[in-house]
């Protein structure tokens, strides 16, 4: 009992030796009042040396006691002063049950019932361990040990002691206590282990100071996680403070940066730079300004989170700095929704003009290089006079050809860039590349097939042994063969030209012809051609002869059809120029002709060769006749 006391008022420089005697004169008593209760009792004598100041201290004490509600029986001051020791033992027992274990309280049992069952709940999953009582539960040492592990295990390994060592664990329990702990040696072990059965009050009181210095401690501990909690509530608030900060700085920055780069941007005035910025705009607003609009409504929801979690824990309310506020945000985003409405403007204005610039450039070539054709066409048809002036003029003409298709070059690369532009229409002009490119192909033609035919008239003028008509079937059917205008024939034109005159040819024969004539050239032109012919049919096809073979083709009929032309193989093209030419036969007709158109060959023959022509026997009924081998095939 003197080691409880003196652990009580250890802090006071005062001590118990003898119960009986130290408590006599009321001053240890009073100050252990003092400590029990946490409070001042007030005035007494510190040093008493008459009886009567004893008893004053002692009833100090007492009426202390008696007003805190703690009921006294039979106790007196000179029970106190006189040295009663069952009166002073019980006093003390009363004192340390009211002050150490009546606050002591578990599920409103009694400090005592409330003591065993919070020991009992703290070493209830601890194996050997059994509290049942304040007394042989705990002489093996094991229920102390295991206090210390579920409170401090740390400082003991409950699962490595030797449980058959009762002293040895009750000393290491002890010493543990004392030293880590804090608690008062108030027993020593074998005031535990030697009996059977240890003194419960004394065990009780022990026992106390281990469930205050562990509930202070527990309550250290939640205190400490109250801090830690609102630590973390306040980390989070933090966290999420600056998450709104910095993302609405980047979000302010993003947003400057690309009306910046909106400013500065600029066209390189071709279609395909403006569709592609344009490209670049329609991707924005589908992906860019989409994550921005997102971030902004996020950032509005996080700011009013982090409010509501300030209010929640009554913190003050957070409030973002002035450039960071939702207010600046707003405005930002009015100004970029402006910048935006300017950009489309802008991208779309400069698509148009860049459009119109190609109609008009396209526009204004097409229309030059149409008007140049034009001319061309009406030099071409104009020409008359001296054949030789008329072939220089015409070479001259030729000559311009290459500067039209380099021209015509430009005119493609325009077009194409209409293409890429989707230029569908073009108000400025009627014309197409296409159309220029045809109409020039024919305009070459034209110039090509005029040089060609000046070049063979003039070698035509020169063959004085052939007939204007001789001269005129001859060129017809090279012109018809010359495919390529290139006013020569290859081997296979050349053969087909001698059929249509009915000069046929074995192929080996034909080959030597061919190459005799073209001087192994490979091709012959017209005027090899025409002297070739002039070899071939001298002396054959004068103007009568060739009366005479109308005369059979009609057999003999003062007129032909067009089906006594076709019968006689002439090439299609030549009969459709002979039913242009010749006039329509006006007299009498057969029976099977009545239906036909019939053609005038007489007139026709007679107006050719300015009447030098022999046609005063006229046909005037069918005669036969048999067709000899004609060159001409007429």
């Amino acid at each position: 009992m003197g080691r409880r006391l003196n652990a009580k008022v250890s802090g006071r420089d005062v001590a118990v030796k003898n119960l009986v005697t130290d408590l006599s004169d009321g001053v240890i008593l009073i100050h252990l009042l003092e400590v029990l209760g946490n409070e001042s009792l007030g005035r007494y004598a510190s040093k008493p040396k008459l009886r009567v100041q004893r008893f004053e201290n002692v009833n100090v004490a007492l009426d202390f006691i008696k007003a805190r509600g703690i009921q006294m029986t039979n106790i007196g001051a000179e029970d106190v002063v006189d040295g009663n020791r069952k009166i002073i033992l019980g006093l003390i027992w009363t004192l340390i049950l009211r002050f150490t274990i009546n606050d002591i309280s578990e599920e409103g049992m009694t400090a005592k019932e409330g003591l065993l069952l919070w020991c009992q709940r703290k070493t209830a999953c601890y194996e050997g361990v059994e509290v049942r009582d304040f007394s042989a539960s705990w002489n093996d040492g094991l229920a102390f040990c295991a206090l210390l592990d579920i409170h401090r295990p740390d400082l003991i390994d409950y699962e490595k002691l030797d449980k058959s060592d009762h002293r040895g664990n009750m000393k290491l329990a002890f010493e543990i206590a004392s030293k880590e702990i804090g608690i008062p040696d108030l027993l020593d072990v074998e005031d535990v282990c030697d009996v059977a059965k240890p003194d419960e009050r004394s065990l009780m009181t022990y026992i106390a100071y281990w469930f205050h210095a562990f509930s202070q401690m527990e309550r250290v501990e939640n205190a400490g996680r109250r801090v830690e909690k609102f630590v973390a509530n306040m980390n989070g608030a933090w966290s999420m403070q600056n998450s709104f900060e910095q993302r609405m700085k980047n979000l302010l920055k993003e947003i400057q940066a690309q009306r910046q780069a909106w400013k500065i941007a600029t066209f390189t005035g071709t279609y395909v730079d403006a569709k592609e910025q344009s490209s670049q705009f329609s991707v924005y607003k589908r992906s860019q300004k989409r994550k921005w609009v997102a971030e902004k409504s996020d950032l509005a929801a996080l700011l009013g989170n982090i409010k509501t979690k300030m209010s929640t824990y009554r913190l003050r309310a957070y409030e973002p700095p002035e450039d960071l506020k939702l207010e600046v945000l707003d405005n930002e985003w009015a100004i970029l929704l402006r910048a935006e409405r300017d950009r489309s403007q802008v991208i779309n204005e400069t698509i148009r003009d860049i459009k119109n610039a190609l109609r008009r450039t396209f526009a204004d070539k097409a229309n030059d290089f149409a008007l140049t054709l034009s001319t061309l066409s009406l030099a071409i048809a104009g020409l008359s006079g001296d054949l030789a002036d008329q072939l220089a003029h015409v070479r001259r003409l030729h000559s311009n050809l290459p500067p039209l298709s380099e021209y015509l070059e430009t005119l493609a690369t325009l077009s194409h860039k209409c293409d890429e532009a989707n230029i569908e229409e073009n108000d400025f002009t009627t014309y197409t590349y296409d159309e220029l490119a045809y109409e020039l192909d024919l305009v070459r033609g034209s110039v090509v097939g005029k040089m060609g035919f000046l070049e063979n008239q003039i070698v035509a003028r020169e063959m004085t042994n052939l007939t204007p008509i001789q001269l005129e079937e001859f060129e017809s059917v090279f012109r018809h063969f010359d495919k390529d205008l290139s006013n020569t024939l290859h081997e296979l034109e050349f053969s087909a030209a001698l059929a249509s005159l009915s000069l046929v040819y074995d192929e080996e024969e034909m080959h030597e012809q061919f190459m005799s004539i073209s001087s192994g050239k490979g091709y012959v032109t017209f005027e090899q051609f025409i002297r070739f012919m002039v070899s071939v049919t001298e002396d054959q096809n004068t103007a009568e002869q060739v009366f005479q073979s109308f005369r059979e083709v009609a057999d003999g009929k003062p007129y032909v059809t067009e089906l006594d032309l076709r019968h006689s193989l002439i090439p299609d093209e030549l009969v459709e120029d002979l039913l242009s030419s010749m006039p329509q036969h006006k007299g009498p007709d057969l029976q099977e002709d009545r239906n036909l158109p019939k053609y005038d060959y007489i007139s026709f023959m007679e107006k050719m060769t300015q009447g030098e022509m022999n046609t005063s026997s006229r046909p005037n009924s069918k005669e036969g006749s048999s067709p000899e081998r004609r060159v001409n095939g007429h």
